[in-house]
């Protein structure tokens, strides 16, 4: 059957969504890699949509407010579109606007992280043959 005689429950989802998933449209924004670790996220309480905890199902709409905390950044932002496709970076963010506030938060903890020391870069690492001859040489005696 051609698709323009198909019922309007059996065509393709190509007509504007009015909800979804919460875990799939942060999959979509690409927020999180895969939807198993939205999901996670969203149980953990990372995830907050108008200042309360839901579950993974919950669904969300045009202009709803989320809060994230995506690794070492909080997000405060807005949900714009929907889309049931991953797709581009430039795409995902069309789908979201951040909260301005939320913008220079995240931007003042990159300059904050930029500007501290790395607590790796004092690990040198496995000791050269010279150094670990010295070693021994002070150990043993």
């Amino acid at each position: 059957m051609p698709v323009e005689h198909m019922p309007d429950q059996a065509q393709p989802n190509t007509s504007r969504l009015d909800k979804m998933r919460l875990d799939k449209w942060l999959w979509a924004a690409r927020f999180f890699k895969t939807r198993s670790l939205a999901s996670q996220a969203i149980e953990q309480g990372r995830v907050k949509l108008a200042g309360e905890r839901v579950k993974p199902a919950r669904e969300v709409r045009a202009g709803d407010r989320l809060n994230l905390h995506v690794g070492d950044s909080d997000w405060t932002i807005a949900v714009r579109a929907l889309s049931m496709q991953r797709g581009p970076a430039p795409v995902a963010q069309a789908l979201y606007e951040e909260d301005p506030d939320s913008h220079a938060r995240r931007q003042q903890q990159v300059s904050e992280r930029k500007l501290a020391t790395n607590p790796a870069a004092a690990i040198k690492g496995r000791p050269t043959k010279r150094d670990r001859r010295l070693i021994h040489r002070f150990t043993d005696e």
